[in-house]
């Protein structure tokens, strides 16, 4: 398979994981297929799973030169950014709601709220002391601590995916902001979206 073609695959996986998230596209769903909302959240992560391990496999096939690779002490970098992600993780699972995650509490209570932020008290305890979106910033530090070589087919997948994490927590933003107004904007102001520049800025004074 062609570089360009896996690179456009990519894209297109990008592109429909974050349309079928949208609120637009959700309530014109619903209103052409009435008591989907239910079984919405579980039906869209199945088909994200289901589209993205063949992708993933092929991707994994695909040969190519070395782009980059972590070497020597670089190696234990590496480890410490795989251990980083797994702790951002976990300290999201603690206030996520992950039957709302999976989609099975959908299945109760018959509605389909978009976000995973979706709390009125947004707390700068814990993880989300450190960013607004542990989850994002675990993924991002995975997809570059995952391998220690990244040829050029995965380093080009991982590149489409760090830019679809980092557009993806925008229009999160957008969300939450709409939903939440003032409540989610000062939050903003004690907490980083990303990367913890506040939270390092506060221990170095």
């Amino acid at each position: 398979m062609s570089l360009i073609l896996l690179s456009f695959l990519w894209i297109g996986w990008c592109a429909g994981h974050s349309l079928l998230i949208d609120p637009v596209v959700i309530g014109a769903i619903e209103s052409r297929v009435p008591g989907v909302a239910r079984y919405y959240r579980l039906l869209y992560n199945a088909l994200a799973f289901l589209t993205l391990v063949p992708l993933a496999i092929v991707t994994g096939l695909a040969g190519g030169p070395p782009v980059f690779a972590w070497q020597g002490w670089g190696n234990v970098i590496r480890i410490l950014l795989l251990v980083c992600a797994l702790l951002l993780f976990r300290g999201g699972a603690k206030q996520y709601d992950l039957q709302y995650v999976v989609g099975l509490k959908q299945l109760r209570t018959g509605k389909t709220p978009l976000l995973l932020t979706d709390s009125p008290d947004f707390s700068a305890n814990g993880v989300f002391g450190l960013v607004r979106h542990p989850w994002y910033l675990g993924s991002l530090l995975l997809i570059w601590s995952a391998l220690p070589v990244y040829p050029l087919p995965k380093f080009v997948a991982a590149v489409i995916l760090s830019c679809y994490l980092v557009i993806g927590t925008l229009l999160e933003e957008r969300k939450i902001i709409a939903r939440h107004g003032e409540r989610y904007r000062a939050y903003q102001q004690q907490v980083s979206m990303l990367f913890p520049l506040k939270w390092l800025k506060k221990k170095l004074e």
